[in-house]
């Protein structure tokens, strides 16, 4: 969910700006095609706020943004604690590292493949998958900046031919995108071929960053959240296990090429 503190200050903002605009709740929910009783329960925490009517409420009240880049702030700060280092790390990084023997990395996910993902923890609230979709798809924003890190992704082949036949659309709009994204001059996606059976990385996932300062930051994950890596020994250790996992991959045009022969069996 949200960070509270900043979730209150998003409804302060909204509701002062409305009334500095000299709209009613009424009036500003037609504007926003809410009604007036939903555009209360939003000031005043009785309804999670939604992307879409900060976005439309930002347009009305001529903000330039401002809601909708507090909601960013909130959701960040509602991360789990044990994320925010490594989201900060992946935010100042120069280059990252990824490899990941299950799933499509996170910063490649499109939004119905980040879903179905999210999707599959039958605890989680329709409300709660949206929010983690939609801070997954904000936190991409690190590859599209104007100065993005240089980013190296190793996959499993198989990753991206594990699914049953109602994923057929989902996986090869999700493919797409793999390529679409393997083909930006900073960004690299390489695939282990399903030829090759047993290698370490199929011990579990590991991302690496580099910052500015040159010096590595490692992060693992496991079923209850995941750890950040700092110590010289263990960052080594880190390292050393994805040149191994890289060294087994195909070549960036020959990944290329494979994922466009499976998007092409899923189309």
């Amino acid at each position: 969910m949200e960070s509270a503190p900043t979730a209150e200050l998003i409804r302060a903002q909204l509701r002062r700006l409305r009334l500095k605009a000299e709209l009613s709740q009424e009036e500003f929910g037609k504007l926003v095609h809410f009604s007036g009783s939903q555009v209360s329960a939003v000031e005043l925490g009785q309804r999670p706020l939604d992307r879409f009517f900060l976005k439309r409420a930002d347009e009305v009240l001529g903000t330039g943004g401002l809601l909708t880049s507090l909601l960013k702030l909130a959701e960040r700060d509602g991360q789990p604690s044990w994320l925010r280092p490594w989201l900060e790390a992946e935010r100042q990084a120069q280059q990252l590292r990824c490899y990941q023997p299950t799933l499509i990395h996170g910063l490649l996910q499109t939004a119905n493949y980040a879903r179905a993902v999210i999707r599959t923890d039958d605890m989680i609230s329709d409300e709660e998958v949206d929010r983690r979709v939609a801070a997954r798809m904000d936190r991409q924003s690190v590859l599209f900046s104007s100065d993005p890190p240089k980013y190296l992704a190793v996959l499993e082949e198989a990753v991206l031919r594990r699914v049953d036949e109602s994923f057929r659309g989902l996986m090869a709009e999700q493919i797409g995108h793999l390529i679409d994204c393997a083909e930006r001059p900073h960004i690299h996606v390489h695939l282990i071929s399903a030829e090759v059976s047993m290698h370490v990385g199929l011990v579990g996932p590991l991302s690496l960053a580099r910052g500015r300062d040159g010096g590595w930051v490692g992060h693992m994950e496991h079923q209850l959240g995941g750890v950040v890596v700092d110590s010289d020994e263990d960052v080594a250790i880190l390292l050393s296990r994805w040149e191994s996992v890289r060294s087994e991959a195909l070549s960036r045009q020959q990944s290329i090429e494979l994922m466009k022969d499976v998007r092409t069996s899923w189309s």
